[in-house]
């Protein structure tokens, strides 16, 4: 009877609808009602109210495993409340629930009362109605954006109804679509500290293995392996994901591996500035283990392997903006972070000669381009965004969920725009700005670091495609330290006078020396050409007095140098001692600071993601959520498990 009973029993389950499942299962010795909602999980501790209860969405489980509690006796207190609790409600026979449940509880209880409430051995009935358990691996919020993998068990008596959770449960697990199961990994031994394989080991593939998610592990030998491994060899289709194990560099690496790739199966031409490009198929996953790691910082909120590994396995998917950098009609570099030109360019070229100091090369570089104060002159033409939610100074950082990121137009009105756009490419559309600058800097997003929480812009948006352009114009060396100490703060640091910045779509920038169209150009052009020929005349006078005076010279010369020659080579010997060490010291100062010789400064480089442009003249177009990140962006506050009750979702 009692199998025809459990037969039945799990027949009337199996007619269930799927992702329904409500039972009284043991959690540290207390009964607990858990109750398996379409896409949510919660339990409530019995007899209180639910909202006192945890809720975890199903796409945040990570893993269900099955466990077996291989325990001849069971340990309960002879109040026996919960054992009794247990027992009652995870019978597999209604009435043997009502009836032997109750007799053993009462007969606990008068032991106990007896014994003064010891601890006693409460033996196992049958071989059957041996405990089984199952654990669920689920994510939780930790501060300051963190996630941490938690566990927790559920025991019940009944076989039958713990296969009956962890099979539904792994049923809810394998109809997330967002979920990745095959990832390809590449791993920067050299990034940061040169932790990165040890990290991946400890850290990322044990998390990996319990999600039951299979690696393809690539160790990177030399620069641009990763970029030329996705460009040529790599077999995209059999993957869900690219993983990056490193810092921003190794992250450029797979993203222009990535694009270049889409753009030649999709045959877009990515030399041509105007060309639109194809959206990239493959989501990118972040494992920070870099100097810096400013992308995964501003995209998860964390530089920590653990949490960036639980977004990956829960699939978030993040659109974002991608840069484009040309120089004429030749392709230059991709860029998703930072642009600059001025100061961060000059520290970022420093400190290339300084790796071998490692991270603190930046700060050493920095200070040493923050007293030299150069300054640079050109123009800046821009085509504002003048049809987009928000503004640089709206003070509203970009957040998960955000407004301004999924604001998207019809497409008609994009391709009204667009045809507006190539109208007025030299028209009124496109302002232009002329002056010296310290800086030049275009963040498509916040920038946020450790360092600086706030970023360069933090109202940047990661996906609403639009790069904020900041202008540093020419300012005093306490003016301009006013402006990067506001960095680590939460001031305006746009909120000074030798300071702009614009929201757009496009921008182009040329140096003063590559300008050959304006009026002070070709005046400069036709003085250089005057100067020339007054040279040349020059030249001709000169080489007739210098054979006159040659003449003369020698014959005074023979007669002085016998005398002269002596004192002459002590005294040069002694003047070439001092003036090469004069010129070891102040040579450098010199040449930094163009002030102390009145001589105009030469030109600056572009900082793109770390890396340094061969060309100064370039001109740039934002193309909206090119790449999409294993990411969801920065939570806006933290969400613990009691939140809200399963009847409000």
């Amino acid at each position: 009877m009692e199998k025809e009973d459990k037969e039945d029993k799990k027949k009337e389950d199996d007619q269930r609808p799927a992702g329904l499942l409500s039972s009284q299962l043991l959690l540290k010795r207390s009964v607990y009602e858990v109750s398996l909602h379409p896409g949510v999980l919660t339990w409530t501790r019995a007899h209180l109210p639910s909202r006192l209860g945890h809720t975890v969405p199903v796409s945040e489980v990570i893993s269900v495993r099955e466990l077996e509690v291989a325990s001849s006796t069971s340990i309960s207190p002879c109040s026996c409340t919960s054992m009794c609790s247990t027992t009652t409600s995870s019978d597999s026979s209604p009435s043997r629930n009502s009836t032997t449940g109750t007799s053993m509880c009462t007969s606990r209880c008068t032991s106990g009362a007896k014994s003064s409430r010891r601890w006693q051995k409460i033996p196992q009935r049958d071989d059957e109605d041996s405990p089984h358990a199952f654990t669920v691996s689920y994510v939780q919020r930790a501060r300051r954006a963190a996630w941490r993998l938690r566990d927790v068990t559920f025991l019940c008596a009944d076989a039958a109804l713990c296969g009956r959770w962890v099979r539904t449960l792994t049923e809810q697990l394998s109809a997330l679509a967002q979920r990745p199961w095959r990832l390809l990994v590449y791993i920067n031994p050299l990034s940061g500290k040169r932790h990165g394989e040890r990290i991946y080991r400890h850290k990322v593939a044990p998390l990996f293995s319990r999600a039951n998610i299979s690696t393809s592990v690539i160790v990177t030998q030399h620069a641009n392996h990763a970029r030329d491994h996705l460009r040529t060899e790599a077999e995209l289709q059999n993957y869900d994901g690219v993983v990056c194990v490193g810092g921003d560099g190794m992250f450029s690496e797979v993203m222009h591996g990535l694009v270049l790739r889409t753009q030649r199966d999709q045959g877009r031409d990515h030399h041509h500035p105007d060309q639109d490009l194809a959206q990239t198929g493959l989501r990118i996953g972040i494992i920070p283990a870099g100097s810096t790691d400013c992308i995964c910082f501003a995209t998860v909120g964390a530089n920590d392997p653990v949490t960036s590994s639980l977004h990956i396995i829960v699939g978030d998917c993040q659109p974002m903006d991608v840069c484009s950098v040309h120089h004429g009609d030749a392709f230059l570099r991709y860029s998703v972070s930072l642009l600059g030109y001025g100061f961060y360019g000059d520290v970022l070229s420093d400190s290339e000669r300084r790796r071998w100091m490692g991270p603190a090369r930046y700060d050493v570089s920095g200070v040493k381009k923050f007293l030299s104060h150069r300054y640079y002159e050109g123009t800046v033409s821009y085509l504002p965004a003048s049809d987009v939610l928000g503004t640089p100074r709206d003070r509203a950082p970009c957040r998960t969920g955000c407004v301004v990121c999924q604001y998207n137009r019809p497409l008609e009105e994009e391709k009204e725009e667009k045809l507006k756009m190539e109208e007025s490419h030299e028209g009124l559309a496109w302002r232009s700005v002329r002056g010296k600058f310290l800086a030049i800097n275009a963040v498509s997003m916040s920038c946020a670091c450790p360092r600086s929480p706030q970023g360069l812009s933090p109202a940047a948006h990661l996906a609403d495609g639009t790069t904020d352009l900041i202008l540093v114009r020419k300012a005093s060396r306490l003016a301009f330290l006013r402006h990067l100490l506001r960095h680590t703060s939460k001031d305006d640091q746009f909120d000074l006078g030798f300071v702009e910045v614009h929201r757009v779509r496009r921008f182009r920038f040329t140096p003063r020396f590559c300008q050959s169209d304006s009026e002070l150009d070709l005046q400069e052009l036709l003085q250089e050409k005057e100067q020339k020929e007054v040279q040349q005349k020059e030249v001709q006078q000169k080489e007739v007095l210098q054979q006159k005076e040659q003449k003369e010279a020698q014959q005074k010369e023979v007669q002085q140098k016998e005398v002269l020659q002596q004192k002459e080579q002590k005294e040069a010997q002694q003047k070439e001692v001092a003036g090469s060490q004069a010129r070891r010291i102040l040579g450098q100062l010199c040449r930094e600071h163009p002030a102390c010789c009145r001589t105009p400064p030469c030109s600056s480089c572009w900082n793109c993601d770390g890396e340094i442009l061969p060309h100064a003249d370039i001109q740039v177009r934002v193309h909206r959520q090119l790449i999409r990140l294993f990411a969801r962006g920065i939570e806006e506050t933290p969400v613990f498990d009691d939140i809200i009750p399963p009847g409000a979702i």
